[in-house]
């Protein structure tokens, strides 16, 4: 094992293990390096490699604290990663995205309250298919799916799902949708899922999702392979 990795296990043992909790300073850098049998080079290299990933909070000045190890900190690095990817790769991004959001919505009509449910109707009736442009429609998008993977309750799968399919690739999705009826059909479609979560229907929410999401996947191979 590197000596960095080796710093970077022995940092995340002190988490796991309780020694240091979220918001948590960590001791200076010569006595934790001294603590842990490691150079200050390689105990430096370590820090700047979990500030990276969100793990740790380098404060100028102040120390270096562990951050609050929220999933949405912690998960930030695959939107960044989705974005570089081209569009035969965002087809095995859609795939995953899809077993993971027809689950979630299915666990959405289990959770969700009447009046969260009427906000979900609210958000798609909110939006003129006559009139809408490409941001509006990347707008919506992010704040229909987002609405529903916040109401599984689970964080790590609501911060999993929202970086798979970043602001970027929305984009880049809608940017290449050309056919006909293409807004009218995700607004119907989008209106369906809300209906079923209204419903209480599990079932056919998340089927709902799939073939949703399976549409998409459906215009991006074709387009890979126009």
């Amino acid at each position: 094992m590197a000596v960095t990795d080796e710093a970077i296990e022995k940092i995340k043992a002190m988490i796991v293990g309780g020694e240091l909790g979220p918001g948590d300073r960590l001791p200076p850098e010569k006595e934790l390096s001294e603590r842990l049998g490691l150079s200050r080079n390689s105990m430096r290299e370590a820090v700047k490699a979990l500030e990276v990933i969100r793990v740790l909070d380098v404060r100028r000045g102040d120390g270096t604290y562990v951050t609050s190890l929220e999933p949405h900190l912690l998960l930030e690095a695959i939107s960044f990663v989705v974005d570089l990817h081209d569009d035969d790769s965002l087809l095995e991004l859609f795939a995953v995205r899809r077993m993971l959001e027809s689950q979630a919505t299915g666990l959405a009509a289990s959770n969700a309250s009447a009046q969260e449910a009427e906000s979900l109707l609210a958000e798609v009736a909110s939006v003129d298919p006559d009139v809408v442009t490409i941001d509006d429609l990347v707008a919506h998008d992010i704040r229909f799916h987002g609405e529903i993977v916040r109401l599984t309750g689970n964080g790590y799968l609501a911060s999993l799902v929202d970086g798979l399919s970043s602001q970027t690739v929305r984009a880049r999705v809608w940017r290449g949708v050309t056919e006909q009826g293409a807004v009218e059909r995700t607004l119907s479609e989008h209106r369906g899922i809300a209906e079923a979560i209204a419903q209480r229907d599990s079932a056919l929410a998340s089927s709902l999702a799939t073939a949703h999401i399976a549409g998409v996947e459906r215009w991006l191979r074709q387009a890979a392979t126009a």
